[in-house]
């Protein structure tokens, strides 16, 4: 049987501390390791680390290529959580030692990379066809920075 190969890798790019980041992301989230890592020398950057890795199985790739680049909003990575627990676990871990946290389930690590953390239930609440029902959502997730489940769902409900 044959192996099929991911077809899209995100590949994110760092100044130096791509090995760092890794090791750091791969600490955080289960199903995860790090694949490779390759030195090259003597590139227009100078030395580079490349390391491909995996994030509950989804493969990555990161460099360390200099300051030429830097992590904006524009490229998140939503984080879908079940649990209230699972919520606070990511939050806390990926703001942690200098991270930021935003709005609306938004957090930026420590490396200035963007998250949303957003609970698996979000996806129907945000697909009802009640108007006041999105209403009601939206206002209360627009005064959240960490999602809180049970008020997203009293908003929803209209208690």
């Amino acid at each position: 049987m044959a192996t099929i190969k991911q077809k899209i890798v995100p590949h994110l790019w760092f100044d130096k501390e791509a090995k760092e980041a890794v090791e750091f992301y791969t600490s955080v989230f289960e199903n995860s390791r790090i694949k490779n890592t390759t030195t090259l020398h003597d590139t227009p950057s100078g030395t580079v680390d490349v390391v491909t890795f995996e994030l509950f199985g989804q493969e990555f790739m990161a460099i360390s290529a200099g300051p030429l680049f830097k992590f904006n909003e524009s490229i998140s990575f939503i984080v879908k959580c079940d649990t209230q627990e699972e919520i606070d676990f990511y939050w806390q871990r990926l703001a942690s030692e200098g991270g930021q946290e935003v709005e609306c389930g938004w957090l930026k690590d420590k490396y200035g990379l963007s998250w949303q953390i957003v609970p698996t239930v979000m996806d129907e609440m945000m697909q009802s066809k009640d108007p006041a029902r999105l209403t009601r959502i939206t206002q209360a997730f627009l005064k959240m920075k960490k999602f809180d489940i049970a008020a997203l769902q009293r908003a929803y409900d209209g208690k």
